[in-house]
């Protein structure tokens, strides 16, 4: 992970001390974030203290504990190589410093915004300088931290006025999380921070639709720093905050807690003992995982991991098994309750409640999942795996599947309408109780500290992204980017709702190689969401079906990022257990993932295809009505999705021949197209390859040759 630190050497004893605090500062950060949970249930509550009861104050908290331990992180980190993309960075942020040197501020004021600017970006470019520069940064961010402490309630008046020491904590703290952002994340998210920031600056000199009025760096710096609903403390700050948090705690607890292994092992007995059992595995561990996990990365390592000496035992070449984990691994992204952090900014930004985003996610992650569960299935047919490389468990299964009586908490506490950060917190004090009522677990008290020290750790690059993403937010909306975006996306789709569907698919994969999901998410529903659903709605798709439709689609691409070379994390994660090249990998995940990518397609054609989403044919039409739509369109998705894997796999009843793939792979996404027309023909043609001609005995192909092709 990348909050891993990997010590200098010939520094042992600072080194330890320095693990030291920065496992303190984890630990008090992680267990704040609980405390404000029970804190409106004691008796003092309502007491006025600022850091516990006002919401902003809580966020700017929240931000300095990121920006706080991220530092202490890094500074134990060898500094990166320099490349292109630090040198970019480093250029970015000059036209920001210069703009603020030339305002008229005491000298002092310049001199410490250039010494905070240099300590955050020339290790960009002098990897050397990062070690004592992040602990002078983690320090020095003590000060705009006490300073909106004290300044709170005079700052928010003079956002649009700032003072010039309000101007310099600002400026400060905006650097420091876009160089936490650069030393986590790499170059790509930070330096669009710093684009959408000098055109704010500059944008007065652009020409046509794309000029702006232009804004001065002060308030600009204001509106990041003061204004009480934008810039750094913002709702996206706040899905950090109320959400994240949480749910990162709930899986690194138990991931602490040991139940890693009880997890495994139910899988194992869940998938029987077939020669595919190996590949069922994988995709049911994934599974089980994602309902503890946001994270696909994360969990493709640990599936990996766990699963790769029964691929290995059981025939399966390097390449395929790596494609089908990180397929499988990225299931976790969709995968109800935790999904990852974009169902969060949904929540906020929707304002629909937590379970509504949960119903929709769980169509798609059962096409998912059928997916990869079909290409497994149809592969070791085609290459005759006989052997079963299966352990025995012998476990009661009765007293494993006690492990999801708290995610089940979860459901319920949300059914009934209790906020997500209290059943969160239920749900992982019920973890440590199970933990020590199991006589096969029951850890030392050290690791539930040790869960929440690395909790608050996986925490931080993704708050550094979702800061970044709701400054991008900010600085939009101050330009009137989107509404100038959604005239160019109509005028180059002509208004065709296909047209505008393929371009926003495609911005959203291409954002989602350098940028994190929820920054790909932030941007595509600023800039191409009101053009989709004004396009879907002169399509026929009811309002609020759009609304809806338009974000699961976007959703969806975004997640998709991570199984799309040549930036696929779970096929890096995937690539590193298996010792593969991670493009290769990536190519064959994507091989993998290929009916993914027609399924999101069709989100948003046709209001029958919006039923696959639940939600929003239920919300136009009520329940009893939308049932029979909802299981059509979930039968023929379904076997949509079957035959593209025996596409790509080549295999149905017999080894196919290159054009029947060709055809099958049509007739497959026919099947997920919302038209009947196009159902029809795409089950006949189908049903022909499963069902009718002679049946081939497999031959194991030559493995070599087959995943160069891939």
């Amino acid at each position: 992970m990348e909050h891993q630190t990997e010590l200098l050497d010939g520094e042992a004893p600072v080194a330890t001390w320095l693990r030291r605090l920065t496992k303190i500062v984890l630990i008090i950060a992680a267990l704040y974030h609980l405390y404000l949970v029970v804190h409106p249930f004691l008796p003092w509550s309502g007491s006025g203290i600022k850091i516990l009861e006002l919401t902003q104050v809580q966020r700017a908290t929240h931000v300095f504990f990121i920006v706080l331990a991220g530092y202490l992180l890094t500074s134990q980190q060898r500094g990166r190589k320099t490349t292109l993309g630090g040198v970019v960075f480093a250029l970015l942020t000059l036209p920001a410093l210069w703009e603020f040197l030339r305002l008229d501020l005491p000298l002092i004021i310049k001199a410490v915004t250039v010494v905070i600017w240099a300590l955050v970006t020339l290790p960009a470019v002098l990897p050397r300088l990062q070690k004592y520069g992040d602990l002078l940064v983690a320090a020095a961010m003590f000060a705009p931290y006490f300073y909106l402490l004290t300044q709170f309630e005079e700052l928010i008046y003079r956002a649009v006025v700032p003072e010039p020491w309000d101007l310099a904590m600002g400026f400060a703290l905006t650097l420091s999380v876009l160089g936490l952002t650069f030393r986590f994340l790499g170059p790509v998210l930070p330096s669009l921070v710093l684009v959408f920031m000098t055109y704010n600056l500059f944008g007065n000199q652009l020409p046509g639709v794309l000029g702006t009025a232009g804004m001065p760096i002060d308030l600009l710096i204001g509106k990041m720093f003061s204004e009480t609903e934008a810039g750094l403390f913002g709702i996206i700050t706040a899905v950090s905050l109320k959400y994240l948090v949480y749910f990162t705690l709930l899986g690194s607890v138990i991931t602490a807690l040991g139940f890693g292994p009880v997890i495994a092992r139910l899988a194992l007995r869940a998938v029987g003992r077939s020669p595919a059992a190996p590949g069922r595995s994988v995709a049911v561990m994934s599974v089980f995982m994602g309902l503890f996990s946001g994270s696909g990365a994360a969990d493709t390592q640990f599936v990996a991991t766990v699963t790769k000496p029964l691929m290995e035992r059981s025939g399966y070449p390097k390449l395929t098994a790596a494609g089908i984990t990180a397929t499988a691994g990225s299931i976790a992204l969709i995968t109800p309750p935790v999904l990852g952090s974009i169902a969060f900014v949904m929540v906020e930004v929707l304002n629909i409640p937590y379970l509504s985003i949960c119903l929709m996610a769980l169509g798609p992650c059962v096409l998912y999942l059928a997916g990869v569960w079909f290409y497994n299935e149809l592969y070791v047919r085609r290459s005759g795996f006989v052997r079963d490389v299966m352990p025995d468990e012998g476990k009661s299964v009765l007293r494993s599947l006690c492990v999801f009586l708290p995610l089940l908490l979860i459901m319920v506490m949300l059914y009934l309408g209790y906020n997500v950060s209290l059943a969160v917190s239920l749900a992982l004090v019920s973890f440590i109780v199970l933990a020590y009522l199991d006589r096969d677990v029951r850890p030392p008290v050290r690791r539930i500290f040790d869960g929440l020290a690395d909790g608050f750790a996986h925490l931080v690059p993704i708050g550094a992204a979702v800061v970044s993403a709701n400054m991008i937010l900010t600085m939009m909306v101050l330009t009137g980017l989107p509404s100038k975006m959604s005239q160019v996306l109509t005028l180059i789709s002509g208004q065709n709702l296909l047209m505008a569907t393929l371009f926003a698919a495609v911005f959203s994969l291409v954002l989602g190689m350098g940028i994190p999901p929820i920054a790909t998410y932030v941007l595509t529903s600023a800039l191409v969401a009101p053009s989709l659903v004004a396009l879907s709605v002169q399509n026929g798709i009811p309002p609020e079906a759009a609304l809806l439709s338009t974000h699961m689609f976007l959703f969806y691409y975004a997640i998709l990022a991570d199984v799309t070379p040549p930036v696929a994390l779970s096929a890096f994660a995937a690539a590193s257990v298996w010792n593969t090249d991670p493009i290769r990998t990536g190519l064959v995940t994507a091989r993998v993932a290929l009916p993914k990518y027609f399924l999101g397609m069709f989100f948003l054609l046709a209001y029958p295809a919006t039923a696959i989403l639940i939600v929003p044919v239920v919300a136009h039409q009520g329940l009893a009505s939308a049932l029979p739509l909802i299981i059509y369109r979930f039968a023929v998705s379904i076997l949509g999705v079957l035959f593209i894997s025996g596409a790509t796999v080549g295999f149905t009843r017999r080894t196919l021949k290159r054009w029947e793939g060709w055809v099958l792979g049509l007739a497959g996404v026919a099947l997920l197209s919302p038209y009947w027309w196009l159902n029809v023909p795409g089950l006949l043609i189908g049903a022909y390859f499963f069902l009718m001609g002679p049946r081939e005995q497999p031959r194991a192909p030559d493995m070599s040759v087959q995943e160069i092709a891939l």
